[in-house]
């Protein structure tokens, strides 16, 4: 496959208006040659039109220079261009090649594409050069004749010219330059800077009002807190759909990016449980996981690599001998490409598509969690407030948190292989059936429940689950008769749950009128010194690892040694800042309670009022 950087001009122009002499175009002196092609096309989308809505193009092209697949997708500056050949593994007269599919999977989710439009297209091509001898653009004389296929399509002629800019000027000032000037001689002949933005387009016309339309994400009126929870969890959608054809193209950043959004989105959709809810809507949260865990495995990985080969670069590495080096970054780059491989595969997967598929049917079909009647006029307590037991909320946070689960997936030791972590996410799913996760919340008269009072009470939970595991991780820290890994593993289950709290408290701010930024922040800070921890133990227990591998093959591992004890050093530099970080999240949350609690107060006296006024009526 190629990509390409497509930045041109198109002109509508009659049958017999006369090409105007090109180099009257500043920068164009000379023309190189003419050819004459008859190129055919075949545009494909999906039965509502995915692509074609995106601005997103996909067709089978024969004849000319550049025969093959192409998809071209929108830019800032012009068009990307991905093109792939006509034998391309997999790929037939209407199947694209599996790897060039890969760049709009998130969008089309796994739905079949068909024919949506023929292009038949004379193209009279001339090479424009500059005094240098360069080739500078096209300039195409097309006449174009099409076929729509799609309900209440026509076949459609027409000429049009297009000037395309070589792909070396494509961002650049004169490139600019050139195309202005260009369209003030090709305008100047007689020609119109066309409406439509590709053969596609005009193609299609207004056939495409015809077509079914892809279902709108439900709405919700924005004073509803549940108008923010469907908010955040589009918004990670979207990421994950955005980052996926990145990752695909092994982008920097990428794959950690991707699963961010993943393990965000699902730490929304667990904070947000009780608001909605339902049997699909936890094995949603399932799927995730098994997103989230092969996405780590990468990441993971890609933190390794690069953390080792930034320290081989300093003074550090001046222990390392040559051969030591390079056996290592190899190795390395090698893992990381088969975590990487594993990552696309599982992306090609069915059970992918469909994740993407059911996570745009929560949006449209939000499984909104109601209460009965008898519960609707009980009010949950603030967080913080020792009257919280009976209360709908909390009834229903007890029935479906996931927060005390025993293990997260991605920590399992033996899910080595995307089978072995499928088996298990399946095994997770079904064993749901016979936990409170697969409680009825669809109960009563129908009456949504209180969506802030939700949040809150999944805010105080996750909240009271760092002070625990906090205190378990400082008690145990000086315990030496505990494992140096279990000590350790004490802080990354912190970790994991101020990330949550950092989620819960984001969600919190986006449904209710309580502030949490303060609490973000703070969380946010925790996590950083937490994460840099984690990251080096990972790479020193890496070290240690391939030091005993080389030692059984009868290898020098003193170099081993020299960047474990750097990466020990460095993994309890960065504990130091623990206590403080920690200190931040805890009077964050302290100052919160405080506020929800004089809110709370306020609301019940107003509530208080309400009633007064009705009684009296």
């Amino acid at each position: 496959m190629s990509q390409h950087l497509e930045v041109e001009a198109k002109f509508s122009v009659g049958e017999s208006t006369e090409i105007p002499d090109l180099t009257g175009i500043h920068g164009v002196t000379d023309i190189d040659q003419s050819e004459v092609h008859n190129l055919s096309a075949v545009y494909f989308d999906t039965e509502d039109l995915r692509l074609t809505r995106a601005k997103i193009t996909l067709r089978r092209r024969t004849g000319g220079n550049d025969a093959g697949w192409h998809i071209k997708f929108p830019g800032t500056f012009g068009r990307t261009e991905v093109r792939a050949g006509l034998d391309e593994p997999g790929s037939d007269d209407t199947t694209p090649p599996p790897a060039l599919l890969g760049h709009v999977r998130a969008l089309i989710q796994g739905r079949p594409l068909h024919p949506i439009a023929e292009v038949a297209n004379e193209r009279h091509v001339s090479y424009l050069k500059n005094e240098q001898g360069d080739i500078v653009a096209e300039f195409c004389d097309d006449h174009v004749s099409t076929v729509c296929h799609l309900p209440g399509g026509a076949r459609k002629q027409w000429r049009e010219w297009e000037f395309e800019l070589a792909e070396q000027l494509g961002e650049e000032e004169g490139g600019w330059q050139l195309l202005t000037s260009a369209t003030d001689v090709l305008t100047g002949a007689g020609a119109f800077v066309s409406d439509s933005p590709s053969k596609l387009v005009s193609a299609l016309g207004d056939a495409i009002r015809y077509a079914p339309t892809p279902p709108e994400k439900a709405t919700l009126p924005e004073d509803d807190p549940a108008h923010a929870v469907l908010a955040a969890i589009e918004a990670n959608v979207n990421k994950i759909m955005e980052y996926d054809p990145k990752v695909r193209a092994d982008e920097w950043d990428s794959v950690h990016q991707m699963r961010v959004a993943t393990r965000e989105l699902r730490s929304h959709m667990q904070t947000f449980e009780g608001i909605l809810g339902g049997e699909d809507y936890l094995q949603l949260e399932k799927e995730l996981k098994l997103l989230a865990t092969i996405l780590g495995r990468a990441r993971d990985a890609e933190v390794i690599e690069e953390r080792l080969a930034s320290l081989i670069d300093t003074e550090v590495g001046d222990a390392v001998d040559e051969e030591t080096t390079k056996d290592l970054l190899e190795d390395l780059s090698s893992d990381y490409r088969r975590e990487h491989t594993r990552v696309i595969a599982a992306l090609d997967n069915e059970r992918y598509a469909q994740l993407l598929q059911s996570l745009e049917d929560l949006l449209v079909n939000p499984p909104l969690v109601t209460v009965s009647e008898e519960q609707e006029d009980e009010k949950a307590p603030a967080p913080g407030s020792d009257d919280t037991a009976g209360t709908p909320a909390e009834e229903v946070v007890e029935q479906l948190d996931h927060a005390e689960e025993a293990a997260e997936l991605e920590d399992t030791p033996d899910a080595t292989d995307t089978t072995k972590l499928e088996e298990a996410a399946t095994s997770e799913v079904e064993d749901a059936g016979e936990s409170p996760d697969s409680a009825d919340t669809d109960s009563g008269s129908g009456q949504k429940v209180d969506a802030a009072a939700v949040l809150l009470k999944h805010l105080d939970k996750t909240h009271s689950k760092v002070v625990k595991l906090h205190k378990k991780a400082i008690k145990e820290w000086e315990d030496h008769d505990i494992p140096t890994a279990e000590r350790e593993e004490n802080f990354h289950n912190v970790r994991k749950t101020i990330k949550k709290l950092r989620y819960s408290a984001e969600a919190v701010g986006d449904a209710t009128e309580v502030n949490t930024k303060k609490l973000y922040k703070a969380c946010s800070k925790l996590q950083s010194v937490l994460g840099d921890f984690q990251d080096a133990v990972t790479s020193r227990d890496e070290l240690l690892r391939r030091a005993h591998n080389a030692h059984k093959k009868g290898t020098n591992t003193f170099a081993y040694g020299v960047l474990y004890q750097h990466e020990q050093m460095l993994s309890r530099k960065y504990l130091e800042g623990y206590q403080d970080a920690y200190q931040g999240v805890a009077a964050a949350y302290d100052k919160l309670e405080k506020t929800t609690k004089k809110l709370s107060r306020e609301a019940d006296k107003t509530e208080e009022k309400k009633t007064r006024k009705s009684r009296k009526k």
